[in-house]
């Protein structure tokens, strides 16, 4: 195993330690402020029409946890020296620190800057999902750990950063131009559903990253038709855009598995 490798690996582990510590301030821990609190509660559920309610945010436990197991599992001596891990490491660390950036700014209630860094953590992640296309995983534990857990990372960054945009523009005092609220929320969701589509088509229908996104949606519809903002036009369209965008995925898979045999 080259340096370069041992060097790539503490970095990963240091990362992921900050990326801890990072989500134990958004949670209260440490003295941090909760993120539904934090910036004047600009990310609360009941903040925007695109906010999901809070249950969907628990899809963090699943993502931590799969980044706790991707540190262990590029130690081990097959993955050291891999290709595939060679070429995930350090995009992979990054997207870590800018998780942890991410909450330490939200904390400093800068919201648009929020925005520039959940847009860099989803281009990055983005490349990250090009990384995984190019080799197959190992074996089941690489493609839980790996392929499934960075699938759902990229998939909830998605609709995160949809978000975290509706929490600037109305923090700042934007009202819709004269254009209803709603309409502009089924515009948006539109657009997450049809980036959601289009993850799907290019990842050969890659569902864990499509089942990330259809939560989020999901938990959008839910929190519009059940709480307040109360908005019928946007709980419709944040289901149709779910439903579409796991059915689309779903149709590639069973597609490409029809074709194999």
């Amino acid at each position: 195993m080259h340096l370069t490798d041992r060097i790539q690996q503490v970095v990963v582990t240091v990362s992921f330690a900050f990326c801890v510590i990072g989500s134990m301030i958004g949670v209260g821990i440490f003295g941090g402020t909760p993120i539904a609190s934090a910036a004047g509660g600009a990310l609360a559920a009941d903040a925007t029409l695109i906010a999901p309610a809070s249950p969907a945010f628990s899809v963090w436990t699943v993502v931590y946890l799969g980044l706790a197991g991707y540190t262990v599992l590029q130690w081990f001596p097959t993955a050291a020296s891999a290709d595939r891990q060679r070429s995930l490491r350090i995009p992979v660390a990054g997207t870590m620190l800018l998780n942890a950036v991410w909450i330490l700014v939200v904390q400093a209630g800068w919201l648009w800057v929020s925005v520039a860094v959940i847009a860099a953590l989803l281009a990055l992640l983005s490349r990250v999902l090009v990384i995984l296309m190019r080799s197959r995983a190992s074996g089941l534990l690489e493609r839980l750990l790996v392929d499934g857990s960075l699938g759902v990372y990229l998939g909830w960054v998605c609709v995160a950063t949809a978000a975290n945009v509706a929490a600037a523009l109305t923090s700042s005092g934007f009202d819709g131009a004269g254009i209803d609220p709603a309409w502009w929320a089924v515009a948006v969701l539109v657009a997450v559903g049809g980036v959601g589509v289009a993850l799907a088509v290019r990842s050969k229908g890659r569902v864990a990253v499509a089942a990330a996104i259809a939560w989020g949606l999901a938990w959008i519809a839910v929190a519009r038709w059940d709480g307040a903002p109360h908005s019928v036009p946007t709980a419709v369209a944040a289901g149709a855009a779910a439903v579409v965008v796991l059915g689309v995925a779903l149709s590639l898979r069973v597609r490409a598995a029809t074709s194999a045999v």
